[in-house]
């Protein structure tokens, strides 16, 4: 398959036959479980205090004639902590045990549980390889909401990857048809929930994604356009091409990084 190079005024410059890692089938079940895969890596282990619910002295004796007992009087043999007495008599309530107020938990949450999900290496490569070929699907990448320019797919020249101004990058996203798409990621949507509390008052939308050839000016070119991302084709993972498991991001590959992609055969 051959795409058409543009360049950053959104002219042909020339045309690159793709490699065969963009030629694999998608297949969402192996998209959805590395990237779910890469999500339990990110998970932070949580647990219960060792004290929570264990802070009250709810010690209560079962022996005959022994003062703060509960011998002879048909209660349950439950823990219970005194609130008051009147001689022998005390006024108690359930404590320490799973089934009373303010109690530890049965079976609380511990820190020692393994949250990470495996995936074999020729599946996660499969997996990446068919995020790759996604990206060039026009149905799936419209499934996803984008808002795509009528000569999509295409490669980038690399002469992108040098500018350095995020007003010059703007306009080159601007020239090449992503007006309508950079205006529907800007839109910004009130998160629900207490993320509104947590410093995530708004939800980002996912816009495209530039992939390049190495470290370049570009990433800090569009570090404040929301949800335009650049990532190095090196480091191309399923979570990157495919935000929530959903395949068919809007991807935009410089030459260079096509270049790379074949002769290093990456993730074949």
């Amino acid at each position: 398959m051959e795409l058409d190079i543009l360049s950053l005024e959104n002219g042909k410059v020339g045309k690159i036959s793709l490699p065969k890692q963009f030629n694999e089938d998608i297949r969402p079940d192996l998209i959805k479980r590395a990237v779910l895969s890469i999500s339990s890596h990110k998970r932070q282990p949580y647990g219960a205090s060792k004290l929570a619910g264990k802070r009250a002295s709810a010690e209560v004796s079962r022996r005959r004639r022994e003062y703060r007992g509960s011998y002879g009087i048909g209660i349950s043999r439950v823990p219970r902590k005194v609130m008051s007495r009147r001689g022998t008599r005390m006024n108690w309530v359930g404590a320490f045990a799973s089934g009373t107020v303010g109690g530890m938990r049965a079976h609380p949450p511990k820190t020692d549980k393994i949250w990470a999900q495996k995936v074999n290496k020729k599946e996660r490569r499969m997996a990446i390889r068919s995020a790759i070929s996604a990206t060039l699907d026009k149905e799936s990448v419209k499934g996803r909401g984008h808002i795509i320019p009528e000569n999509y797919p295409f490669v980038l020249e690399s002469k992108i990857e040098s500018t350095s101004k995020t007003s010059d990058a703007k306009k080159v996203l601007e020239k090449l048809g992503f007006k309508d798409e950079l205006k529907r990621v800007s839109e910004k949507k009130i998160r629900a929930g207490k993320g509104k509390s947590r410093g995530r008052k708004y939800r980002v939308k996912r816009g495209p994604l530039l992939v390049v050839s190495d470290e370049c000016k570009l990433f800090k070119a569009l570090a404040n356009m929301p949800g335009v991302e650049v990532c190095n084709v090196k480091t191309l993972n399923t979570e990157i091409l495919a935000p929530g498991a959903l395949h068919g991001r809007m991807t935009i590959f410089t030459d260079k990084s096509i270049k790379i992609l074949e002769e290093g055969k990456l993730f074949s």
